[in-house]
């Protein structure tokens, strides 16, 4: 998680989200920070483009079987999806999303016993330094700054 923690602290415009796909022996094979704004995207959310480009490191081309994706903040439906079809093994993630959540909080796509792979998922972790990175993003962008 701190590696996802860092991928959301690099520089970019865009809310301060950061993945890392992790190979099955712990080694990083990707790692990005949401990327909307500046690639004028609405796909470019941390996590798709994290497993885009651990895709072309591993694997066959698309599965990551074995793999773990660690994101700081719970995936949306998109992204639950994506890391289904790729076959990601676990899913490790920091705070959770009450409004669009698609792990827990709103939906539960990842763990819906109609697909035919569910990963091992792990919520909550370094959930207060996931959320915090958030919480100041939003508040700077506030009147006020509250």
């Amino acid at each position: 998680m701190r590696a996802a923690l860092d991928a959301a602290r690099a520089p970019g415009a865009d809310v301060p989200i950061g993945a890392v796909v992790f190979d099955p022996d712990g080694h990083p094979l990707a790692s990005a920070r949401n990327a909307r704004v500046e690639l004028a995207d609405p796909t470019a959310h941390a996590e798709i483009l994290a497993l885009r480009a651990a895709a072309r490191e591993y694997g066959d081309g698309w599965r990551l079987e074995g793999c773990t994706l660690a994101v700081t903040l719970e995936p949306c439906t998109m992204c639950a999806g994506a890391l289904v079809l790729a076959r990601v093994a676990r899913l490790v993630f920091g705070a959770w999303e009450p409004k669009t959540g698609a792990v827990s909080s709103l939906w539960d796509v990842v763990r819906d016993r109609r697909l035919n792979h569910r990963p091992e998922v792990h919520g909550g972790v370094l959930e207060s330094d996931c959320a915090a990175l958030l919480e100041t993003y939003f508040a700077d962008r506030r009147p006020g700054g509250e």
